[in-house]
């Protein structure tokens, strides 16, 4: 019996320091602001039938965003990707581009009318926490890929109005604004383009951040150039641990915060871990299948099915919460507290091991807490920043 006894109380005693850090991380999580700055809910938004309102499975419905997964996560605010791959750069590429950003916007608006008790539209930082108070999801929205603006500079205006607080200038291509880091054909204006100069200045103006996730390095630093508002990358992780032409170089980051941006850090696990060359070159051959074409459904479903049989290959390459907060960790090192946040990319690649979906998301304020972030740190890290940065954006 007295062995019995202290066996139970050994398992007792080990476990308790580990309870205590659960604990404490719950409480933290409640009590922070979260925001994610890039999430992909729209592309599933899109699809006859889906309704972000409505509580979907992961792996039976292939999402991992909807409003009751987000209030079960603690999720209190993301920004809903207006997402449009690259396609054409033509007069008709462009039409159609604007034509389909527009129908994803109204998804978005028709999805916050349909549920006014679940979620509310942000555009400011008073906003979102006006709406967390409430009880309700911020959803804020940007916009990835700056395709859709095509070479008319109006268009910023009209997704503005529409409620669009950040552009990524390019995706896995060029286009008219700049270059992108993974064109297979190279650079095309060596940076920004002479529009593209333009698009940020015009930007600048409305209040809109710029986003240089996906840009060149040296589209990057024309853009930190021209623009006279901080910059955001709304969803990259550090190169230096994870060597892809999408993440960001030490010295991008101390020039991102030295101007007052952040870099939000990205849950896909192939920019978190290096996979192996084979890995690397099937995910690309994959993602440039459809650059510079019009993707069709029924093409974008085979693109699909071959991401996820990738994704089974090599799951044991996958990243973990772990993975996360070392980059976070070689951020704050590198250029302090004040210029790291979340960009989860979920429902566009994002997950890892122990954080599959939204409604897993305090995986990531426990790994922290056990890292030894404080509170204050943590809130800046889950939305502080990005919010002070948000409430910068404007600049004439």
């Amino acid at each position: 019996m007295n062995a019995l006894f202290s066996f139970v109380l050994l398992v007792v005693l080990l476990l308790q320091p580990a309870d205590r850090l659960t604990r404490k991380a719950h409480k933290i999580h409640e009590r922070v602001l979260t925001l994610d700055t890039h999430a992909d809910a729209p592309i599933n938004m899109v699809k006859d039938g889906f309704d972000v309102g409505e509580r979907h499975d992961r792996v039976r419905d292939q999402s991992q965003i909807d409003f009751p997964r987000m209030k079960e996560g603690g999720m209190d605010a993301m920004f809903f990707a207006v997402y449009l791959a690259q396609g054409p750069r033509t007069p008709a590429g462009h039409a159609e581009a604007k034509a389909n950003a527009l129908r994803i916007f109204q998804r978005i608006h028709d999805a916050l009318k349909k549920h006014p008790d679940q979620a509310e539209l942000a555009t400011t930082p008073a906003d979102a926490y006006r709406i967390e108070k409430a009880g309700k999801r911020a959803v804020f929205i940007g916009m990835e890929n700056g395709y859709p603006v095509g070479e008319d500079l109006s268009l910023l205006k009209t997704y503005y109005d529409l409620g669009c607080r950040y552009i990524t200038l390019s995706h896995f291509a060029n286009n008219a604004i700049c270059d992108s880091a993974t064109d297979p054909d190279g650079p095309l204006h060596n940076g920004l383009s002479p529009f593209g100069r333009k698009v940020v200045q015009e930007m600048n103006r409305l209040g809109i951040l710029i986003d240089v996730s996906h840009v060149s390095d040296k589209s990057f630093y024309d853009a930190l150039e021209v623009s006279k508002a901080p910059l955001i990358a709304s969803h990259s992780n550090a190169r230096a641990l994870c060597n892809f032409p999408r993440n960001m170089t030490d010295d991008m980051i101390k020039a991102l915060a030295a101007k007052g941006g952040v870099i939000q850090v990205n849950f896909v696990s192939d920019y978190l871990r290096k996979p192996s060359d084979e890995h690397r070159q099937a995910l690309n051959a994959v993602r440039m299948s459809g650059v510079g074409r019009v993707v069709t459904p029924a093409m974008q479903a085979q693109l699909d099915a071959k991401a996820d049989s990738i994704q089974k290959r090599y799951a044991y390459e996958r990243a973990s919460v772990a993975d996360i907060v070392k980059h976070i960790d070689h951020i704050v090192r590198l250029v302090g507290i004040d210029h790291v946040g979340i960009g989860s990319d979920f429902d566009g690649g994002g997950g890892v091991n122990g954080m599959e979906d939204v409604t897993q998301i305090e995986a990531l304020t426990l790994e922290l807490v056990r890292k030894g972030y404080s509170e204050k740190d943590i809130a800046k890290i889950w939305g502080g920043n990005l919010l002070r940065v948000l409430g910068q954006a404007k600049k004439e």
